[in-house]
């Protein structure tokens, strides 16, 4: 136990060296992406903050999961309660005037952004509810992709399996992937054709060949995540993608940044762990990023790709 603690002690020391001046000072320029502005904390103070998700009008949405509450954040700054109880609602996606929800106590759902207005989208699989659904993508036919891995799930887990499903717009639901380990981030090519699986629990990230919507192909490994110092299958958590299809994945090291080829192009430092990350603000340069407790921005020269839906 001692051993383990002193460990712990010394890898907490050396990220926060590593982290220090991150809202001091800029980021590197990340080769092919350009030079990120400062790293600035918006907000604090809550328990555990997820799904970042941005309206077109540069309104922020985001999951305080603990809490059981969604916040917005209007282009002004000024900061509200949108929903609660939310149902530890985790990952978002703003959709038109819709807020798409992956409800950590079972279910995917939807807001209605004028009115609040909640809707189930899904609660079960073959009969049974799923475990405790994580994140989402929707495609531009109103299909949605979503993740269920273990957290917050019951125990033992409904499903027997964490696993990544396709909400079809009929409302048929298919699982498509049952061997990662804890799949938690999901996301699209900006042209479609790719489906990328983030895993907590396996250093590398997957990609599947979309065949048609809700129907994929074998996966292959798409990256593999720099680790921490002492750890050997760190995974990662959210994502966000850019207009050229270049990944932003959440890691212990920060945003750890890839090209369409799964190259690594750099690392982006956040003083706290990231949970997950979106592209927000008016012109879709501002990355927002949820770290922990808090709520942080980061300028960029990259443009966020937005799914439309339907």
């Amino acid at each position: 136990m001692v051993s383990q603690l002193m460990f712990k002690i010394r890898r907490s020391c050396c990220l926060m060296t590593l982290f220090a001046c991150i809202p001091m000072c800029p980021a590197e320029e990340i080769p092919g992406i350009g030079r990120v502005g400062k790293v600035r904390r918006l907000n604090t103070d809550f328990a555990f903050t997820e799904g970042p998700a941005a309206d077109a009008a540069g309104n922020l949405y985001f999951t305080d999961i603990p809490n059981s509450r969604i916040h917005k954040r209007d282009i002004k700054g000024t900061l509200s309660v949108f929903a609660e109880p939310s149902g530890h609602c985790n990952g978002l996606m703003v959709v038109g005037n819709r807020l798409l929800a992956c409800e950590m106590d079972g279910r995917l759902k939807e807001y209605d952004l004028v009115t609040g207005k909640e809707t189930s989208l899904a609660t079960e699989y073959n009969g049974t509810r799923f475990n405790a659904p994580n994140d989402l993508v929707i495609d531009r036919t109103g299909g949605i992709y979503f993740t269920d891995p273990r957290y917050r799930a019951p125990d033992p887990w409904p499903q027997g399996k964490e696993a990544v499903y396709y909400r079809a717009p009929d409302g048929k639901v298919t699982r498509l992937i049952e061997d990662r380990a804890a799949p938690n981030g999901v996301i699209l090519s900006p042209d479609e054709t790719t489906l990328f699986v983030i895993p907590s629990m396996e250093k590398q990230m997957w990609s599947y060949p979309v065949e048609s919507p809700g129907t994929i192909g074998s996966g292959k490994v798409f990256c593999e995540l720099t680790q921490p110092e002492g750890t050997n299958n760190a995974g990662g958590d959210g994502l966000t993608i850019d207009v050229n299809g270049n990944l932003y994945i959440t890691t212990a090291l920060g945003l750890q940044v890839f090209d369409p080829s799964g190259k690594q192009l750099g690392i982006i430092g956040i003083p706290e762990h990231p949970a997950n990350v979106t592209f927000g603000g008016k012109d879709r340069t501002t990355l927002f990023v949820t770290a922990r407790k808090s709520l942080y921005s980061v300028e960029t020269p990259a443009t966020g790709h937005v799914f439309t839906g339907k």
